[in-house]
């Protein structure tokens, strides 16, 4: 028997924060998660010398280590640039590397950075991989939807690039498909509407085991929170009024408590999550001393550095750079900058945890030396703050 199916709009599709026992849910019961945002990438912000690597054993010793402290979520970035886009020679693709590192770690997420329009990968593929992954990993793997906002990105596939909003629209239509061939007790037949695919008597199984994998998408539009709202769990939010610490504090909360409202109206919840630079010393002075040394650093404009490129985006995330009426950054990495002592980097995180956001995927600006430094003197003062359990 085949379902022949049209696709019920307004359909509200059961994730993996629908079931207690998922270790998104045990995840999310953190007053503050935990993440790192990996660089899979040869990405250079300073001259300043790190340990930093893009390769799968210095970041997967960084996933594991960070699964030993707590954390709960891993996930980086994947683009498509040709070449001179990146510093050096090398980009791991996130979706199989993050999805590789299932079998090295006990009970951090897993979510892989997945192009899902280019290709276009068809939805059996996608259900196929996504399920194997949610059963080798037991739940914790995911994808983080990503449309293109680059035009550069689309044309590398073969295409021009598709309008903001209609991208959306495309990925929607993907991922309610998606979800019924993960939970379809019976052969599934589409047409695709808005895609140049179809399926006759699609079967996926094993089926994942709480609903579909975790989905998170990385927006900042209207179109962008509509989608995410209907489909995601976490949402990768960018502060509106730039990457300064107090104009993300400024600008944050409305921001955040219009996407979570979206959600409400659902009957869904979202978690709202960021990406914060922290450069932590002892002290405050020791910290700015390290902030201004990898400032001093920065590669200049016009060279071929990752930093410096501004391919052309249209992307909504972005937009409050620059913004005259808010403080700016200086631009080191993340999409916001904490910079401080131990106590004021915690003093941020629960200036953030109150602006309404669920979690924080950190950057460093030397991932494995950092790390350490925030599990021994930071992670301590963020319980004793009641940020985490």
């Amino acid at each position: 028997m085949a379902l022949t199916a049209s696709l019920t709009e307004g359909q509200v599709l059961k994730g993996p924060l629908d079931f207690e026992d998922s270790p998104l849910s045990r995840a999310t019961r953190q007053p503050l998660m935990l993440g790192l945002f990996l660089n899979l990438q040869d990405i250079t912000f300073s001259n300043l010398p790190t340990s930093n690597s893009w390769t799968f054993d210095y970041n997967a010793e960084l996933v594991k280590r960070a699964d030993e402290l707590g954390f709960e979520i891993a996930f980086s970035r994947t683009q498509w640039l040709p070449k001179g886009g990146y510093d050096g020679a090398s980009s791991l693709d996130s979706f199989i590397a993050l999805g590789a590192m299932a079998a090295i770690t006990k009970h951090i997420l897993l979510i892989s950075t997945i192009h899902v329009l280019y290709g276009p990968l068809h939805p059996l593929h996608l259900a196929k991989y996504g399920a194997t992954l949610d059963h080798i990993a037991k739940g914790r793997w995911g994808i983080n939807i990503v449309t293109g906002h680059r035009a550069v990105e689309h044309e590398m596939f073969g295409w021009q690039r598709i309008d903001h909003d209609k991208r959306y629209e495309m990925a929607g239509e993907l991922f309610e498909v998606l979800h019924r061939l993960w939970t379809e007790d019976e052969n599934f037949s589409y047409e695709g509407k808005l895609n140049p695919w179809s399926i006759s008597n699609g079967w996926i199984t094993p089926k994942p085991q709480f609903g579909r994998p975790n989905l998170v998408t990385a927006t900042g539009s209207p179109a962008g929170f509509d989608f995410a709202a209907r489909h995601s769990d976490l949402v990768f939010v960018t502060s509106p009024g730039g990457a300064h610490i107090d104009s993300a504090l400024e600008t944050l909360p409305a921001h955040v408590a219009g996407l979570k409202a979206r959600a409400a109206a659902l009957g869904r919840q979202v978690k709202a999550i960021i990406n914060p630079m922290v450069i932590a010393r002892d002290t405050e002075a020791e910290a700015i001393a390290f902030a201004d040394a990898i400032e001093a650093g920065k590669p200049q404009p016009g060279t071929r550095a990752f930093a410096t490129n501004n391919y052309d985006s249209d992307a909504y995330a972005w937009r409050g750079r620059g913004d005259p009426k808010h403080k700016q950054g200086r631009n080191l990495g993340g999409n916001i900058e904490i910079i401080g002592s131990p106590e004021q980097v915690v003093e941020k995180l629960v200036g953030l945890k109150q602006a309404g956001i669920d979690g924080v995927q950190l950057n460093f600006y030397d991932f494995r030396e950092d790390l350490e430094y925030f599990g021994a003197r930071i992670l301590p003062l963020m319980k004793e703050a009641g940020l985490r359990l």
